[in-house]
């Protein structure tokens, strides 16, 4: 039968394959991390996944695996640049009989290779340093660094005891066995510190003090920073005695948010169609949805989500709300351009707006942000420290 294939000839070839392609994009650098992409099979963190469906309507996810998709189709997917989601919804999948999913929120996945590589690189790891990953997940990331450093060097934080379970189970089927525990990432592990480097897979809406306590001064952490409307970004901070400071990266990958800081399941109070007081408003709701002025958005209200709907059959309208405060803003579409309706404590419009004069700032990108964090404060800053600043939710 065609599909009749040497499953370990051919993902060797697809790693090497993988790996020229991220030095070739830029991504890979160090021979130390390309030999690690070369060695380490993803395919056995990855023995079956989940992957969005092309069909029109609502957002469906279709197993693959290679029982049913063919050996050679499932080791393309595993060794293309993409992630894959391996859970939903926080529940195990019946992989004896997957079926598609549909109306359902991923919280776990293998992260595109690429992405991981870029952390990886920044972390700056040298032999013999210590590392504590937060978000296990498969375990793939958590095997390169064990290739890289070796088993004794690193420890994995999973809050899920089924995804931890499985990824020790690939790391020791491909020889690796670093410590991987269940808890919550925020907590960090006292015990094995102090660490050289954290790094962490999985989005938060700030720095936990028990990451600054628990790395060494001089140390570096790598996370991505966000909020519940997108991600803010992905920041490497370099820590000294009491505090941690350092830039964003330009771009704006997303990660899963750490499930201990999920978003209310209500977005709040929906507002009545008179409540609140009116003006024209300066933007629209697209500022919400475009990478820099979204970014400044994030910052201006860390606690709000928005959403878009037609009301009684009248035109579309965007819903920003405040489930902290109660707060809210209601854009609507008028002849000469947009306006808005605000309520409650803070004027999310008026916040966001100000945040969000993004030529003012001479349309900076992501990169020209950095942040400074101590136990009682975190901020955000463009430019320099003393430039303008907002401040982080935690």
């Amino acid at each position: 039968m065609a599909d009749e294939i040497d499953v370990e000839t051919v993902a060797a070839d697809l790693r090497r394959r993988l790996a020229r392609q991220l030095a070739t994009d830029g991504r890979l650098h160090s021979p130390q991390w390309r030999a690690a992409v070369e060695a380490v099979p993803r395919h056995a963190f990855l023995p079956h996944f989940y992957r969005e469906s092309d069909a029109p309507g609502v957002t469906t996810w279709e197993p693959v695996m290679p029982e049913t998709a063919g050996k050679a189709k499932w080791l393309g997917l595993v060794y293309s640049d993409e992630t894959w989601v391996t859970q939903f919804n926080g529940h195990d999948i019946d992989w004896a009989d997957p079926q598609p999913i549909s109306n359902a929120t991923p919280t776990s996945s293998s992260t595109m290779p690429s992405l991981v590589v870029r952390m990886l690189e920044d972390l700056g790891v040298q032999d013999g340093m210590k590392v504590l990953e937060i978000g296990t997940g498969t375990g793939y990331s958590t095997a390169l660094l064990c290739h890289r450093l070796g088993s004794g060097s690193v420890t994995s934080i999973e809050t899920d005891d089924g995804v931890a379970r499985r990824a020790r189970q690939a790391l020791t089927g491909s020889g690796h066995s670093p410590d991987v525990l269940v808890g919550d990432g925020r907590i960090g592990h006292a015990e094995g510190a102090p660490y050289d480097r954290l790094i962490a897979t999985c989005g938060f809406r700030g720095i936990p003090p028990s990451w600054l306590e628990q790395v060494r001064p001089g140390g570096v952490i790598v996370t991505t920073l966000r909020g519940w409307m997108r991600s803010l970004g992905l920041v490497k901070l370099i820590v000294t005695d009491e505090s941690a400071s350092g830039w964003f990266s330009d771009g704006a990958p997303s990660f899963m948010i750490a499930r201990q800081q999920d978003a209310p399941k209500s977005l709040g109070m929906l507002p009545g169609l008179d409540d609140g007081t009116a003006r024209k408003a300066a933007y629209g709701p697209e500022i919400l949805s475009r990478s820099g002025p979204a970014f400044m958005a994030q910052l201006a209200a860390p606690d709000a989500r928005f959403f878009s709907t037609a009301i009684d059959g009248g035109p579309v309208s965007t819903f920003v709300l405040d489930s902290v405060t109660q707060s809210f803003a209601v854009l609507a579409p008028t002849e000469s351009g947009w306006q808005v309706r605000q309520g409650g404590t803070r004027r999310l419009w008026d916040a966001i707006e100000s945040a969000a004069t993004w030529e003012e700032h001479g349309s900076p990108s992501t990169g020209a942000f950095g942040v400074t964090v101590s136990r009682d404060q975190q901020t955000v800053w463009l430019g320099n420290p003393n430039g303008p600043r907002w401040a982080l939710s935690s």
